[in-house]
């Protein structure tokens, strides 16, 4: 679900969700301005053994923003994104986003596997993408 301008990050979840309590001890402990960069949330995700969309989740339901995403495309002052797109792109790189598209998308999951798998930075994946006009999709977080 989209949010309007100006709207709570709870209301995606409907009136009846309520946040995780150690979840939301966690956030509140590494924490602050109720900002919750992305690799904050994954390192919470990790050290409490939950999925990052549980975080995710409670941040939105907390009304925290999600901020300086892993692979440049939100959350960053003041232009908000952050990823360019690249000069070149290794054949082989480009070869695997493209098969790895769902619906002509890739999703965040598989940028960061991508990443990995070719041990480069997960904004290098996502400057290729931007280089080859594909969006990214799906973000392990929920943000999008």
């Amino acid at each position: 679900m989209k949010l309007k301008k100006g709207e709570s990050y709870f209301k995606k979840h409907g009136p009846d969700a309520l946040p995780d309590l150690s979840i939301k001890n966690e956030i509140l402990k590494h924490t602050k301005d109720k900002n919750i960069p992305c690799a904050v949330a994954f390192e919470i995700a990790e050290a409490l053994q939950v999925s990052p969309k549980e975080v995710g989740k409670t941040a939105d339901l907390m009304n925290f923003k999600l901020t300086k995403c892993q692979l440049g495309l939100f959350g960053y002052q003041p232009q908000k994104k952050i990823v360019k797109p690249r000069d070149s792109i290794e054949e082989n790189l480009k070869d695997t986003v493209s098969r790895s598209l769902s619906q002509g998308r890739l999703s965040c999951k598989d940028a960061w596997e991508i990443a990995s798998r070719f041990n480069i930075g997960k904004m290098a994946v996502s400057g290729a993408c931007e280089t080859m006009g594909i969006k990214i999709k799906n973000c392990q977080l929920g943000a999008f």
